[in-house]
């Protein structure tokens, strides 16, 4: 195990521990970093923008926690009823997901556009909006991401025993009463690590939202304020401390789903 942990103590750690340090400090990325201490938090916390996109941050994760979750759900719960084209079905759904995020922005760029797309018709222009190009990224995103969570829970679902299934029929339960009662119980270690892989990438999203909009038009997310603070206007110190904001922001829904688990392992 030694050669990969050194890797990932030079290309993880290493970073890690760097961007602790010059969080705390004013720096271009060239030559010495000057030590100013909670500045740059400080600034942070004054600023606008910043609260904006940790604000579209919040509400990213919201959705993603109601809607791709509910999709995914009744996809895979949907699919665990039929016994043809189940492969197929898993196929189609699965495949948005591994396409390339530049490619789904693209696509969806000329769909929804106002000149030859869906936007032309409906006289709308979806990613010029300064109300509709955020919930407009959003639902590309759900999109490319919802097939992934079909496949995860169909998979936890073939998991649980259809005998218990059989015997809340035999009781008059109906499909709703045994998706409530049975599959959801049995599928809640799948829940749990959705729920922290989705928390995960939400507070981190960055490429749709670049490709699609260049973080304009109230669609800006903290790690765009990162990329724009780091490498436009070469403020590393910046940079560096909302890095640091966005992992405290992980931590602690990391904590609480590993505790979920451990209680889940208890039973």
């Amino acid at each position: 195990m030694l050669p990969l942990i050194a890797i990932n103590a030079l290309v993880v750690l290493g970073p890690s521990l760097l961007a602790v340090y010059y969080s705390f400090t004013d720096w271009n990325g060239i030559g010495t970093a000057k030590w100013i201490g909670l500045h740059n938090y400080i600034e942070l916390a004054g600023d606008a923008e910043f609260r904006n996109a940790l604000w579209h941050n919040i509400l990213w994760t919201i959705f993603f926690l109601v809607v791709p979750m509910a999709m995914g759900l009744f996809g895979a719960y949907a699919l665990t009823r039929i016994r043809r084209f189940r492969l197929l079905f898993r196929v189609a759904y699965f495949l948005p997901y591994i396409v390339a995020s530049v490619i789904t922005a693209a696509i969806w760029e000329n769909l929804l556009s106002p000149d030859v797309g869906i936007g032309e018709v409906l006289h709308l222009n979806f990613l010029g909006s300064q109300t509709l190009a955020l919930p407009t990224v959003a639902f590309v995103n759900n999109w490319a991401w919802w097939g992934f969570l079909v496949v995860v829970f169909l998979a936890a679902m073939q998991g649980v025993n259809p005998n218990l299934y059989e015997a809340a029929a035999l009781d008059g339960a109906g499909p709703f009463r045994q998706f409530w009662s049975i599959t959801l119980p049995s599928i809640r270690p799948a829940v749990v690590v959705v729920v922290t892989a989705i928390s995960i990438a939400v507070l981190k999203v960055f490429d749709i939202v670049r490709t699609m909009t260049g973080g304009q038009f109230g669609t800006s997310v903290v790690a765009n304020e990162f990329y724009s603070q780091s490498f436009r206007l070469s403020d590393l110190g910046i940079g560096s401390s909302l890095a640091m904001i966005l992992f405290l922001l992980v931590v602690p829904i990391v904590i609480y789903n590993v505790r979920q688990m451990r209680k889940v392992d208890a039973r």
